[in-house]
Order: structure tokens, then sequence, then C-alpha cells
């Protein structure tokens, strides 16, 4: 018995000591990186709160088997143990192509049409579409146009704004189903989209030259490498 006794007792004993070193593991900073749609205090608020007893070793083991998820604009998040009393989280978020207005926010979406996030903010350095409607829509599901020309060609749009790196702030359908872009103070007139390709491969490039500057870049006619594109000043 009075063996059975000691060997308990230094169970206990472990076991005390093992809690007493894991309560050392005190979480006091939260390192955030790779924000740009979302800020890092919105991040560091769900990473507090999915924590257990703000206890840094739990958390990161946590979040090794239960991910941390349903941050607006964010795919996914890389927690990496630094200290006891610190973790970095690297932050990665959800690549969108371009939002539409709907009633008192905004819709945003990816590069295959599917819908992303909502949200009552106009996130920088992404284009807004103008000229569509719809009366409903799903996350996760394809945008709700009915023309599906129009969707084809705002599929085309945002993924060679992509592939060139360029910044547009809006992408425009006119009454008579043209297409205009809008940088800065410039608009874009591209016509029809029938020569998309070439036309953003080009885009760049002009837009170099007219930094700073407002007014029309009459684009309707430039069909191949070889073309030109027209400026009028306002």
């Amino acid at each position: 018995m009075k063996k059975k006794g000691i060997v308990l007792i230094v169970i206990l004993v472990i076991l005390a000591g093992g809690i007493g070193y894991l309560s050392t593991f005190h979480l006091k900073t939260i390192e955030v990186t790779g924000c740009n749609l979302v800020s890092e205090e919105d991040v560091r608020s769900a990473v507090e709160n999915s924590g257990f007893l703000n206890n840094t070793l739990v958390l990161y083991l946590k979040n090794k088997f239960q991910p941390i998820e349903n941050i607006p604009f964010v795919a996914k998040l890389d927690i990496d143990f630094v200290s006891k009393n610190q973790v970095v989280v690297t932050v990665y978020e959800k690549s969108i192509a371009g939002c539409i207005e709907y009633m008192d926010g905004y819709v945003y979406f990816d590069k295959d049409g599917i819908i992303l996030e909502s949200s009552g903010e106009r996130k920088p350095g992404i284009p807004c579409i103008e000229g569509l409607t719809f009366n409903s829509w799903e996350k996760g599901e394809k945008l709700p146009i009915e023309d599906e020309e129009k969707f084809k060609h705002i599929l085309a749009i945002t993924q060679l704004l992509e592939k060139y790196q360029l910044t547009i702030d809006g992408i425009e359908f006119t009454p008579e189903n043209e297409i205009v872009l809008w940088h800065d103070a410039i608009r874009i007139e591209i016509g029809e989209g029938d020569y998309l390709a070439v036309q953003m491969m080009n885009l760049g490039s002009i837009l170099e030259g007219l930094e700073g500057k407002e007014g029309t870049l009459y684009m309707k006619d430039f069909t191949s490498d070889d073309a030109t594109a027209s400026f009028k000043a306002k």
C-alpha cells in the first residue's frame, strides 16, 4: 500500500509540474503578416478568440488540427510558434478579381466569377464593375449575371488584369454594350471586347506614358500588336 501511495504521489508531482510548466506558455504577442484586404486587428482578434486559456502551445497545436476559419477575405492562416509568449501569424488572403456594388455594399468574386465575400467596405485596388444588376446572390456560387457574354468578358478582363499586373479602378458596361475601363482620371474605351488580349497586353505601357493625366484613351481600334491608341486630354 505504501508503495502504491508513493507511486501516486510521484505521478501527482509530475502532473503538477507539467501543468505548472504548461502555464508558462502565456500568449502575450501575436505578430501578423500578409494583410492587405483584412486588417491585422481582425486577424489578431480571431486568433485570440480561438485560443484556449490564452495558452501559446495549446493555440499552436489546436490550429494544426482545427485551423481557424471564417475570417472574411482570408483563405487560411499559418501559426508559427516563436517562443512561450509569442506566435507569428501568416495570412493568406483570397485572390479577389473584382467586385460589384450591391445595395449598400459590395460583392467580391474571384477570377472564375465565384462569389467570395460581401462587405460594406470598398477594398482598395479591386476593380468595381458598373452597369450590371441582379436581385440575389449566394457565397460560393457563380455571379448571377444572366448575360453570358458580359460574364465571359468580366472573367477575361479580370484574368488579364492579373496576368499583366494592371491597376484598374472600374469596369463599366455602357448601354451600347461597350466596355469602358477606368484608371485614375483616365477613361479607357476598348469597344465590345473582341480584342481584349492584345489590348490588355499593351495597356500597361500606354498608361505609363499617361501617368498623372486626365482624359479619354481610345483603344477600340487597337486590334493588333502594331496598332496605335489615341488619347484626348480633358
